[in-house]
């Protein structure tokens, strides 16, 4: 491929010419498998109006595709599209525990053909890595029984990786380890097959506590509290040890080798994060330059040729002690070429832009787009089809390559289209005819009410400018755990919770207190119900189509939080203006419609709780891993981490699900036990009992995370027709 490609790697797409009427009609070529695949798939998406996303998603739309003998050609001269940057990168520490925690080999398999589908070609794998961290221990002397308060639960290992925590979710079997491992170089090896470059972990300093005991005169520090309630020991505050001992470099040196001996030498990119979240005991910038040379001396040790490749989230989320002298000091630490930085919220807030191209290290522009798994249409497909190309282009550009960096997976296909097209766009998308070729494939055939949807959909939820990192808080899934009068116990008159704007239905939230969750709105509700109109109306013509299934549940689930965000306000100005009966009326609707989006999403399948409630499951090989692995599926996306009796989680519900079964069983007993509360409260004239609800809240939920009641795995209903119903009943 070199006379086509030259110094980039490249895909071509041409006709075969006399061919029979049996044999091969196109030929596509590829400097590597994974850009046969991407060609591959550009020539079904652009000759043959296929749509291919992830099966939770609705999965692909293959009808399209003409029978064999008339496949349509492409230009005489052929398609050439070369990558204008090298790297197409994939994934962020976390989402190996929100997203792939419960796969097995068969859900990792689609998943790297989805990968190499969207020409992606530097993926994390950083499956399994507890095993070769027991092996690497164990040549230190720390025992298995030290270990099993040190790694985390399976859906909280990415944590416990990264110092955060320790024991929580915990402990690991044998069983658990040597399947991941297994795992893992199943996953490695058609990475490689595929022409893939993985990125591999390797140590960031976080050690078990028993270092302290074995090596009494190594540099080692006991990190602050991260989220806990209470500062429980169990899980809390673990130990760095310090990048300048030189215990640091034998233990990151022995990793990398250890690694290298169960997979082969198979890459040479290592993921290092030990800064994220945790700055430097000083901001001197020659201390911070030394630590930086010894992490990547730990690598160099254990490969001669390695290059670290480094989360560039510090840099926005401790922006007050990254300034430029601290900036340059780490990432010139190293030779420049063996640091490669992630500008990880570069769809949102670019730090190529204010730190002169990070100062000359070579960085991959990153769309984060995506919080702890939740389900949100949101998106900047502006951004999207505009920024990579920006950035590439600017000038003394170090830009070398593109990356989707979201929490978790499976949600918004749209947005993930558009952004990994990018690894191969040379120009600006044009987004709103790009989107009329993405309705006729998503859904197999052109639809003028579908078009029409897709362009409100362009300028209202997927156009969201500003400047706010969306998480989703919507009331029913993020329930404040608060009195009706936030900051007081006592009623009060005056009214410190919020303002309400409105204007064509839209609300905005202004914040009072960084405590108050604050559900984010970045459009006009009106419109978006227009574009769900739309939808409905175009529902017999494309009903079969799984693709349009999906995307009708998500809307008309989107339309219907926001409106119950409306509601909540409803039930609180009526409490405050001493209404019992408007407090009654209201809060009934919000419970109301908790009950209607849960048969909604029951009625697709892939918004149903047992999923991953019998994903979890279906890894144990005993049982006692199977009441484990389904407390952590339960415990994750409900209170998250540790509780008192009367403290939740500080990190309830931040990986939230709008989940069928999770909605009525979970996110229903919450609102009803409150505004249960809140009615007593009002008709009494006492104050709101905030410490009983919390503690027979928390009590619910406790029991809840431990359950083990059985949840459909199959959907029920009629998608379009519970639509209809839906929108008739509250918008009709």
């Amino acid at each position: 491929m070199e006379d086509v490609c030259g110094a980039s790697s490249c895909f071509r797409i041409s006709n075969i010419k006399n061919s029979s009427s049996n044999g091969p009609e196109i030929m596509i070529e590829g400097t590597t498998a994974v850009e046969v695949a991407a060609g591959f798939h550009w020539y079904l998406k652009y000759w043959c109006g296929v749509h291919v996303s992830w099966d939770k998603t609705g999965g692909s739309q293959v009808g399209s595709v003409p029978r064999p003998g008339s496949l349509p050609p492409v230009e005489d001269e052929g398609i050439n599209i070369k990558r204008p940057v090298p790297w197409n990168y994939y994934q962020n520490v976390v989402t190996s525990s929100y997203s792939f925690v419960w796969w097995d080999w068969k859900r990792w398999e689609r998943e790297i053909d989805w990968m190499a589908l969207q020409g992606i070609n530097l993926p994390l794998a950083f499956t399994g890595q507890e095993a070769i961290w027991k092996k690497v221990f164990k040549d230190f002397n720390v025992s298995s029984e030290d270990l099993s308060n040190f790694f985390g639960g399976p859906a909280f290992l990415a944590w416990a990786r990264m110092g955060n925590l320790h024991g929580w979710g915990g402990p690991l079997s044998e069983d658990w380890l040597d399947q991941q491992l297994i795992l893992q170089k199943q996953i490695l090896t058609r990475m490689i097959q595929l022409g893939m470059t993985p990125v591999l972990p390797s140590f960031s300093g976080n050690v078990p506590a028993a270092f302290k005991d074995l090596f009494p005169s190594a540099s080692i520090a006991r990190l602050g509290d991260w989220n806990t309630v209470s500062g429980d020991p169990r899980w809390c505050c673990t130990y760095l040890l310090d990048p300048s001992d030189s215990l640091f470099v034998e233990v990151g040196e022995a990793f990398i080798k250890q690694q290298i001996k169960e997979y082969g030498d198979i890459t040479d990119i290592y993921n290092c994060d030990t800064f994220n979240e945790n700055s430097p005991p000083t901001n001197d910038p020659a201390y911070i330059s030394s630590l930086g040379a010894a992490v990547y001396e730990a690598m160099s040790k254990g490969d001669n040729n390695a290059v670290w490749l480094m989360q560039g989230w510090l840099f926005s989320s401790d922006a007050t002690f990254w300034k430029p002298a601290q900036m340059k000091a780490l990432l010139h630490s190293v030779p420049i070429g063996k640091m490669i930085v992630l500008d990880l919220f570069a769809d949102v807030k670019p730090i190529w832009k204010k730190s002169s191209q990070f100062y000359g290290v070579p960085y991959v522009w990153c769309m984060l787009h995506n919080f702890g798994g939740n389900i949100e249409m949101y998106g900047i497909l502006d951004a999207i089809s505009s920024g990579p190309i920006d950035a590439r282009v600017s000038k003394n550009s170090t830009m070398v390559g593109v990356g989707m960096c979201m929490e978790g997976i499976e949600h918004n296909p749209v947005v993930y289209e558009l952004m990994s097209e990018m690894a191969f766009r040379s120009q600006r998308v044009l987004v709103e005819g790009w989107l009329k070729s993405y309705s006729y494939r998503r859904y197999g055939q052109a639809n003028t009410k579908m078009e029409e949807a897709w362009k409100i959909l362009y300028s209202t939820i997927y156009n969201c400018t500003d400047g706010i990192a969306d998480h989703n808080k919507d009331f029913i899934v993020e329930f404040p755990d608060y009195g009706p009068y936030f900051g007081s116990p006592q009623i009060s008159k005056e009214d410190p919770f919020h303002k309400l704007h409105v204007k064509k239905r839209r609300f905005a939230f202004r914040e009072i207190d960084s405590d108050r969750p604050h559900p984010h709105l970045w459009y006009s509700t009106e419109e978006v119900i227009g574009a769900l109109k739309l939808f409905l109306d175009a529902g017999n013509d494309i009903s079969g189509s799984h693709t349009y299934r999906y995307d009708l549940v998500d809307l008309t689930r989107q339309v219907l939080s926001k409106l119950a965000n409306e509601v909540y306000l409803d039930v609180m100005k009526a409490y405050k203006k001493n209404d019992a009966d408007g407090l009654l009326i209201q809060s009934q609707k919000f419970l109301e419609l908790i009950e209607d989006i849960d048969t909604l999403l029951g009625s697709d399948d892939n918004f149903l709780l047992g999923t991953w409630l019998e994903s979890a499951k279906a890894l144990a090989l005993s049982e006692k891993d199977r009441k484990l692995f389904e407390w952590n599926a339960r415990t994750q996306i409900t209170m998250w981490y540790d509780t008192t009796k009367v403290n939740q989680s500080k990190l309830h519900d931040y990986a939230n699900k709008f989940w069928s079964g999770l909605l009525k069983s979970y996110y229903l007993p919450r609102a009803s036990m409150y505004f249960s509360y809140l009615s007593t409260s009002l008709k009494k004239n006492t104050n709101f009992p905030l410490e009983t609800w919390r503690r027979e809240w928390i009590s619910y939920s406790n029991s809840w995370q431990a359950g083990q009641e059985l949840y459909t795995v199959k959907a029920k209903g009629n998608a379009l027709a519970i639509a209809k119903t839906l929108f008739s009943k509250y918008m009709g």
